[in-house]
């Protein structure tokens, strides 16, 4: 029966607890009384700590709107106006249309999450983390894409109790759908694609790096969109010729995009249903970039068993994408791409180790796990076919 919460009791055998359990549960019933908060706020020693918790539990509160104005910086292109020099407020309430008063609001706000900061004679310039969404290529165009995530998370007990369908971002990420990619026209798969280039920008440099791709000569980029990944490494590596495989409605829009930048010398494409058809054969490297992570387990498997397969014993496949994992990684894996993924139709953040058995079972040795300048983000993993 209801407990008159709105959940049911826990029901089905439990397990004894551990001593450990019973310790966990004698602090959490303690961190829970009011009495222990007042006396740990007073106390010399754990007052920093309840500070710390505080404005964290409050930014867990208040994220929805940090985030918001975050976009609403994004949407008067606050950060190209600011970058150009400090300006003044009534300025900038003119050149955004926006009353003064509202406008310097705008500019607090943002102050307080260090993405403007003042400046002398009532001046306004960028704070830290202005700068740097500025200055990181794709972030704009990911945050306005949060539209749709916001709406599918209004309801989060929703999303979850209809396992993601209906998703809004499940009817934008067309591929996601498994079986229903075949017969989808180049205006089901533009949008994505062009959303999906500007966030490779962001970090194909990393994983370059990180996987030291200079020794090798022919690369195969499995999943590789409009191109973005290609392109830069072909502008990194001189001697690196590359092919790229896409289904066939993204191929084309990677092989214009391959023209303009003035590779296609260098950059082949094909159209490709990893689904359901054999990854050619030839190349001596076969890259997934954020690829993995968009499908199920079972793809996933597939995918990595079609890569061995293309390969010959000794050739390396580069897996590129958010893993999970402890710290600030968790957050972004199981909370952020937990989420995302589930609206998007299905995928999951998968921990490095989960990687290594999915790829020993695949067929591939000599795993290792590479550094990268932002591993919240992305990070790198490589493997050689036996």
């Amino acid at each position: 029966m209801p407990d008159g919460s709105g959940s049911a009791p826990l029901a089905g055998p439990r397990a004894p607890l551990s001593l450990w359990d019973r310790v966990l549960g004698w602090r959490d019933k303690m961190l829970a009384l009011p009495a222990f908060h007042r006396f740990a706020a007073r106390f010399p020693l754990t007052r920093p700590m309840v500070r710390a918790e505080s404005r964290a539990l409050f930014d867990l509160c208040a994220g929805f709107v940090y985030s918001q104005v975050l976009r609403a910086c994004i949407d008067i292109n606050l950060f190209a106006q600011l970058a150009e020099g400090p300006q003044e407020t009534a300025a900038l309430a003119e050149a955004n249309r926006l009353p003064e008063a509202e406008m310097a609001r705008l500019l607090q706000a943002a102050e307080a999450l260090r993405l403007t900061a003042r400046r002398s004679a009532g001046r306004w310039g960028l704070g830290q983390l202005g700068a740097a969404v500025h200055g990181t290529p794709g972030l704009a165009e990911m945050i306005h894409h949060h539209d749709l995530l916001y709406r599918d998370m209004a309801d989060p007990l929703g999303l979850l109790r209809a396992q993601g369908a209906g998703a809004e971002l499940n009817r934008y990420w067309t591929y996601a759908r498994g079986g229903e990619v075949r017969g989808l026209g180049a205006e089901d798969v533009s949008e994505y694609s062009h959303l999906m280039a500007a966030s490779q920008r962001m970090l194909s440099d990393d994983i370059i790096d990180a996987a030291s791709l200079g020794g090798t000569d022919h690369l195969m980029d499995v999943g590789g969109g409009a191109g973005a990944f290609a392109i830069r490494a072909a502008h990194r590596l001189p001697r690196l010729n590359l092919t790229l495989l896409d289904l066939p409605e993204v191929a084309e829009i990677a092989k214009e995009k391959i023209a303009k930048a003035g590779f296609s010398d260098r950059i082949a494409t094909q159209g490709v249903d990893f689904h359901s058809d054999p990854l050619p054969l030839g190349a001596e490297t076969i890259s997934l970039i954020r690829v993995l992570y968009d499908h199920p387990d079972e793809t996933a498997a597939m995918l990595l068993r079609k890569a061995h397969a293309a390969l010959s014993p000794g050739g390396r496949l580069i897996i590129a994408e958010p893993m999970d994992g402890s710290g600030g990684v968790a957050r972004v894996g199981a909370a952020y791409f937990g989420f995302y993924l589930l609206a998007m139709g299905g995928g999951r953040a998968r921990q490095p180790e989960t990687f290594r058995g999915m790829l020993e079972e695949a067929g591939f040795d000599r795993i290792r796990q590479h550094r990268t300048a932002k591993p919240m983000l992305v990070q790198v993993m490589s493997a050689r076919a036996r």
